[in-house]
């Protein structure tokens, strides 16, 4: 659609949105994978978030692995398993995903049940304010990036027949979406007083009813799914850097050596700077995902409607029109976008100084 509807200048500006989104995407992945296969195997005890976790020992015994090289060590082996399918096309990737969305739903619902557990048990944290002005850039990152599925949504929904049903399918969908989310985020918010960045690794032995396998099930969930995204992410990452680069004909030794490097190398860097998930996520959510989720779609359907008007006239029925019709829900899309962008900007700022 979009080299239907935008020119030349518009596409550059797209691929360049979509290229930094999976970018921060491939980052949060080859961050979060080894920080889940660290908080596994090392066997001293995580210090508490007022200690410096990165210099803390990772085995007892060795002195000279600390949890940081520990991260790096796992990481480098992430690396040199998965990048080699960068080089490659991925096809036939159907029950891949049945079995990744089997996996999902199975974490989802046993965190949601455990913290309820506790929940029910008693073990409710009593100081939880009622809103905190600080929190909402984060809040804004996070949103977008767990709502992030614009991109994906036209091969999802072209197949679907008849079209009539498209609007309650989705509308269930994204309903079922937040309620789980609710779920998820209000459960957890009362149930543990320090929340870590990944959200699985809350879950140790004791807060999985002493069922080993389900603690390590949690704990490695991360890995599980991960490992099955990243190749699929980096071939799409290397794809659209390609289209970035108006290389359309059929790749050469060169490109197929050069555009999966430029798709991981960037994103690897990163992952072996930082081991803070939540803060890639809020940059990658907030800036790209802002673009991919709000700006995009948005200029998409006024350029589209006016193609169309150009095309058929202004008072041809469609029967498939959005309630969301006017031309002002995009203008408001547009403006929210931006609103999202300097809050987010300012709570940087702000935290930097």
């Amino acid at each position: 659609m979009v080299s239907i509807f935008f020119n030349g200048f518009g596409q550059s500006l797209f691929y360049i949105a979509m290229c930094l989104y999976l970018y921060g995407d491939l980052a949060i992945y080859a961050t979060a994978l080894p920080v889940s296969l660290r908080t596994v195997a090392c066997t001293v005890p995580a210090p508490n978030v007022t200690q410096n976790e990165s210099s803390a020992p990772c085995w007892y015994g060795v002195d000279s692995v600390n949890r940081i090289n520990a991260y790096r060590i796992f990481l480098a082996g992430f690396v040199i398993i998965l990048t080699p399918f960068t080089f490659f096309n991925v096809q036939k990737t159907k029950y891949l995903q049945i079995m990744t969305s089997l996996l999902r739903w199975m974490a989802f619902t046993t965190m949601i049940v455990f913290a309820s557990m506790k929940l029910a048990s008693g073990k409710v944290r009593t100081s939880v304010p009622v809103a905190e002005f600080s929190g909402l850039p984060s809040l804004v990152g996070s949103c977008v990036y767990a709502f992030m599925c614009h991109h994906s949504l036209p091969s999802l929904i072209t197949p679907i027949q008849p079209k009539s049903s498209l609007y309650r399918i989705m509308a269930l969908d994204f309903i079922l979406i937040l309620i789980f989310y609710a779920l998820l985020g209000f459960t957890g918010l009362f149930a543990f007083d320090n929340l870590q960045s990944l959200y699985t690794l809350n879950f140790d032995v004791s807060e999985t009813a002493n069922i080993e396998f389900f603690h390590y099930f949690l704990q490695l969930f991360p890995v599980f799914t991960l490992c099955t995204s990243f190749p699929i992410i980096a071939i799409t990452l290397r794809n659209n850097l390609r289209a970035l680069f108006r290389r359309t004909d059929p790749p050469s030794t060169c490109d197929r050596l050069f555009f999966p490097l430029l798709a991981v190398i960037p994103p690897v860097i990163i992952a072996f700077t930082t081991d803070d998930v939540t803060f890639l996520v809020n940059i990658t959510g907030s800036y790209a995902g802002a673009m991919i989720q709000y700006v995009v779609p948005a200029t998409l359907v006024l350029c589209a409607r006016k193609e169309t008007i150009f095309t058929f006239g202004q008072f041809v029925p469609n029967v498939h029109s959005s309630p969301f019709r006017n031309r002002w829900w995009a203008y408001i899309v547009l403006f929210w976008a931006y609103v999202c962008i300097i809050l987010v900007t300012a709570n940087h700022i702000i935290n930097k100084k």
